[in-house]
């Protein structure tokens, strides 16, 4: 493990910011226009497993893919950790939606304002870290993320999703009905144009 690899782990094992994995739904995870629709599933990876290229989710008609992927309980989202494919398949943008499980085609996915608009690194091999703006994604029970603009313009390949954060205490979820929900909390789309701040090392979690 390099040195690098060993801050990821250290920093996702920490107890305040944690692996979301283990309270994702993942019997209730989906996918919209996916060439094999089981695929959803298999990008939602325990950690160790996130470089396992054998397993992946690939678009079908076009390069447009939603994945919704519910939580079990109340979380607050830091960042997504992702894992894409390269060249041809390599997705780049995404939007991605909290608490909208309604969101059941792309007419949805294009009308429906995103909290997150973001362009994605194009060619790294390893696992990105993209942070998101924990306002906006405080009180989330599930994620909704719109894969599109692939650079071949036909396919868009995942192999590993993943999400940092935490989970709300009894106490938190209890008093949630005074937050405002996440769906309402961005007024205006945020742009996050990873790529362009990328003047140093920011090819994998830290």
């Amino acid at each position: 493990m390099s040195s690098q690899d060993a801050s990821v782990a250290s920093s996702i094992a920490g107890t305040d910011i944690a692996n979301l994995y283990g309270v994702i739904d993942r019997d209730k995870v989906y996918g919209l226009n996916l060439a094999v629709p089981e695929d959803a599933r298999t990008v939602i990876k325990p950690w160790d497993e996130r470089d396992d290229t054998r397993r992946f989710a690939e678009s079908g008609v076009d390069d447009q893919v939603v994945l919704h992927i519910p939580f079990t309980q109340i979380v607050r989202v830091k960042s997504v950790l992702l894992k894409l494919g390269r060249g041809e398949v390599a997705p780049r943008r995404l939007r991605i939606y909290a608490n909208r499980p309604t969101i059941v085609d792309f007419a949805d996915a294009e009308t429906i304002r995103p909290q997150l608009d973001l362009s994605l690194l194009e060619g790294e091999p390893g696992v990105i870290e993209y942070p998101l703006r924990v306002a906006a994604f405080t009180s989330v029970t599930s994620l909704s993320l719109f894969f599109s603009e692939s650079v071949g313009e036909e396919v868009s390949r995942v192999y590993y999703v993943g999400f940092k954060g935490d989970m709300r205490s009894p106490q938190r979820e209890a008093n949630s009905k005074l937050e405002v929900p996440a769906q309402n909390a961005a007024e205006a789309p945020l742009v996050d144009k990873v790529a362009e701040k990328r003047a140093g090392q920011q090819t994998t979690a830290r």
